[in-house]
């Protein structure tokens, strides 16, 4: 695997880290491709969680504008092609996972590097994080899904003033309005991300899974829509082994042992 990703087994659980900390792990194209296989290989050998994070002082700086200087190229370059083969993917495969992936930013989220972590189902940071949609400063709109996520979670007027100002979110704030889980102390980050991975992976996947996919599903299901998904889900994880070996547990008053297998 490329040396721009670090990816540590930790039992049933995976830590993927973003390792060009002299570009404050700003994305080129070789770390996009390495993260995606990172996570296919996450969940190939059947992790239970990830942590993504970033080395360094920062998560991640988005794009490498180096790789997309103008004034080295013959034309304008294409930036959908970027978004279609790198970031799309990229956003689709996280959001698809059927286990938590929590992200743990240790300092700037910066462009897509702040949508990134958007895009995960569990987002905590040092308090000395920030967010920041940059992309006005070079004349560009949010990617990475990030007007989507900004909207949904934070409301039109807080999202317009976000991405056409390209103010500095502390993550305090960012906690504060809903936009990311916690905000905790620097030296508590990777603790709590660390523990909040073994709770996820002792857990029962499948219901977890389920949960995600259910909550992702409600921004355009109907009610009706999201009664019937929430009916299908149940019968699914009612005949998993995890919702037997958990009402035992809860009768016997013991902690279960859930295996996140399907049967």
């Amino acid at each position: 695997m490329s040396d721009t990703i670090l990816s540590e087994r930790h039992g049933d659980w995976v830590q993927i880290t973003l390792n060009r900390p002299d570009r404050l792990n700003s994305f080129n194209e070789e770390m996009h491709l390495a993260l995606r296989a990172a996570l296919e290989e996450a969940h190939d050998s059947g992790a239970r969680a990830i942590v993504l994070t970033g080395a360094g002082r920062g998560f991640c700086a988005g794009q490498d504008l180096g790789d997309r200087d103008p004034s080295k190229m013959d034309a304008p370059p294409d930036l959908s092609v970027t978004i279609n083969t790198y970031y799309s993917p990229l956003v689709k495969l996280i959001r698809s996972l059927e286990f938590p992936v929590i992200c743990a930013v240790n300092g700037v989220a910066a462009g897509a590097g702040a949508n990134i972590a958007l895009a995960c189902d569990i987002v905590l940071a040092a308090d000395s994080a920030k967010f920041i949609q940059s992309f006005a400063k070079v004349g560009l709109v949010p990617d990475a899904g990030g007007t989507w996520s900004l909207t949904r979670l934070l409301g039109e007027a807080r999202a317009k003033a976000l991405a056409l100002t390209a103010e500095p979110l502390p993550a305090t704030t960012a906690a504060e309005w809903g936009l990311i889980w916690k905000a905790l102390p620097d030296a508590e980050l990777m603790e709590s991300a660390h523990a909040l991975a073994e709770q996820f992976a002792k857990g029962p996947t499948i219901g977890l899974g389920l949960t995600k996919a259910a909550i992702h599903a409600a921004g355009t299901n109907s009610l009706d829509e999201q009664l019937a998904l929430e009916a299908e889900f149940q019968k699914a994880c009612g005949e998993s082994p995890d919702y037997a070996e958990g009402v035992s547990a809860f009768l016997e008053k013991r902690v279960p042992n859930y295996t996140g297998k399907k049967a």
